[in-house]
């Protein structure tokens, strides 16, 4: 099936891309995970833990947080769209 994938920040970089089409073989959110962290080196192990997804990493499927579905067992059907968030650091310096 087809899906939109979307990727930020240093996910981006890995990608080299932020916006991708791709078809899986898939019928959950985590097995397009584990597709995607075979097929981008860069993304190897940064999206998922033991099964699950890592602490901080946010991954949305048509813009609801997977975490508040069925985690990595949430369904997916054609058409949808994946956005894949790494954890974020930082905050106001002294200035």
């Amino acid at each position: 099936m087809s899906l939109q994938l979307r990727f930020f920040a240093t996910f981006r970089e890995a990608v080299g891309t932020k916006t991708i089409t791709r078809d899986y073989d898939a019928d959950t959110v985590g097995d397009v995970l584990v597709a995607i962290e075979r097929e981008f080196e860069g993304l190897a192990g940064e999206i998922l833990d033991d099964g699950a997804v890592r602490p901080q990493v946010n991954v949305l499927l048509n813009g609801r947080d997977v975490e508040h579905q069925s985690g990595v067992e949430t369904p997916i059907e054609p058409d949808d769209t994946l956005s894949i968030f790494p954890p974020v650091a930082g905050g106001a310096g002294n200035a």
